[in-house]
């Protein structure tokens, strides 16, 4: 792991990796060094019919929605990307995908999971056919930067050090969360004393693991315990949850997500009991769609979005993949990320 220094989406992606190779859901991608076409088809048709949670082997409630073409939000388009009729979508989810986010479907072909439906949604309103690239993180913001991919929707956290070279659709929160077994009444609301007595398990290096040392100092100046455990890996975390060894396991928000989701009415059943945003307690951080700066795509990407969000379909696809916890209540263009010397 890298060192603690705060940079949430590059440290999630890993996090959320991690989860998925522990719970065994996603396949190997195909072609791990580089890019893969991914089936630009999933999910949609050329009526505006959309089915998010499509393939995602159990991480989503399959659900179609109406998404019309907006003319008016077509218009707002960049001309020669409304003169194409297509937005090309980079995804960085090789070599092993991040679930619930993006990941082989069960076919063992299809890349689904709610950052690729949101991708479709999206180009939907626009009135434009999605083209989705899955490559590698680092290679996602190559194609940004040369030209071959239009936006982002990969988890990519809103921060003012790649406002220097990218410009930002909001659309859902970047947030941690608590996970404690579902026979459980503790809840974190927010406050770090509420922590005072409990033994949590968090991952080593992350984001996460930092803001919990901080909380267990504080705690230790008022004259309060706060035991951090560590485990090798999720499987035995969530043995030690499941045994009562530990109260909560602090992670990924969108990885314990997934894992509430998989556990349901099973002996093992789990449950969201908090979150809190990944940049902190000074600033809720935000995932954003991703666009090269000066690109004249945040502004139209902002405003399908929000109309999505007036519409009702953005709350539907997001409880779909049971991240409603994450939802903003209106999609904001390049605004306030994590700080520079945060980032």
């Amino acid at each position: 792991m890298p060192t603690l220094r705060h940079r949430p989406s590059r440290r999630l992606h890993r996090s959320l990796a991690a989860g998925a190779a522990a719970l065994s859901l996603a396949a190997t991608l195909a072609g791990c060094g580089g890019d893969s076409e991914a089936a630009t088809s999933a999910g949609g048709d050329a009526s505006g019919r959309i089915t998010v949670g499509r393939l995602s082997n159990g991480a989503a409630r399959q659900t179609t929605l109406d998404v019309p073409e907006v003319k008016s939000l077509n218009a707002e388009l960049p001309a020669a990307v409304r003169k194409r009729g297509t937005l090309v979508v980079g995804v960085g989810a090789l070599p092993s995908g991040f679930p619930p986010l993006s990941y082989v479907g069960s076919d063992q072909k299809t890349l689904t999971g709610s950052e690729p439906d949101l991708a479709r949604l999206v180009a939907a309103v626009l009135g434009l056919k999605p083209e989705v690239k899955n490559s590698t993180w680092e290679n996602m913001f190559v194609g940004i930067d040369s030209g071959k991919v239009d936006v982002a929707f990969s988890n990519v956290t809103d921060t003012e050090e790649r406002k220097k070279k990218y410009e930002f659709a909001s659309y859902r929160q970047d947030n941690l969360a608590f996970e404690a077994a579902g026979k459980s009444t503790w809840n974190f609301g927010g406050d770090y004393r509420s922590l005072a007595g409990k033994t949590v398990a968090v991952g080593s290096g992350t984001n996460q693991e930092k803001l919990l040392l901080e909380w267990k100092a504080r705690l230790a100046k008022e004259g309060k315990q706060l035991t951090v455990k560590y485990y090798q890996d999720l499987n035995s975390t969530y043995l030690a949850l499941s045994s009562g060894k530990i109260d909560a396991y602090f992670g990924p928000n969108p990885n314990i997500a997934y894992h509430v989701r998989q556990t349901a009415n099973t002996p093992r059943a789990t449950r969201n009991a908090g979150t809190f945003s990944g940049a902190g307690e000074s600033l809720q951080g935000l995932i954003a769609a991703t666009a090269k700066k000066d690109s004249g795509l945040a502004k139209p990407l902002t405003d399908a979005i929000n109309h999505l969000i007036a519409d009702g379909q953005y709350a539907k696809w997001l409880a779909a993949w049971n991240l409603s916890n994450e939802a903003v209540t209106k999609a904001r263009t390049n605004p306030p990320g994590l700080p520079l010397d945060n980032s």
